[in-house]
């Protein structure tokens, strides 16, 4: 199995309840299909660099899981057939990707606990 990160924008014009569903509909084909969620971030409302079907913000959500790449054809199929979804962008992670990313949570982590403390 590889380690992937897909990066979505929904489109705007979603309330939050409509936003979460959305998401909730990915994470869960995402496990139905095998995949396992390592990380995920809702980024929330931003600016987009340029306007997308004549949008110019969009909410923003990633995933970091680990599937097989039969299962990535099959998402981005979904996100096609989705009008909600702006944009997508699913990336293979190398092993300098991977610890990057690991590296980084726990930076943030820490972070957060400084903060609470």
């Amino acid at each position: 199995m590889n380690q992937y990160e897909t990066v979505f924008i929904l489109t705007p014009v979603l309330s939050e309840d409509q936003m979460k569903e959305a998401v909730k509909k990915y994470q869960k084909f995402l496990k139905d299909n095998g995949a396992e969620i390592i990380f995920e971030d809702n980024w929330g409302l931003r600016k987009l660099a340029y306007p997308i079907k004549k949008k110019s913000t969009g909410f923003y959500h990633i995933f970091e899981y680990k599937a097989e790449g039969s299962l990535i054809s099959k998402l981005e199929v979904e996100f096609k057939r989705d009008e909600r979804i702006l944009r997508f962008l699913t990336v293979l992670l190398d092993k300098h990707a991977i610890a990057y990313n690991e590296k980084k949570r726990l930076k943030a982590k820490e972070e957060k606990q400084k903060t609470e403390a």
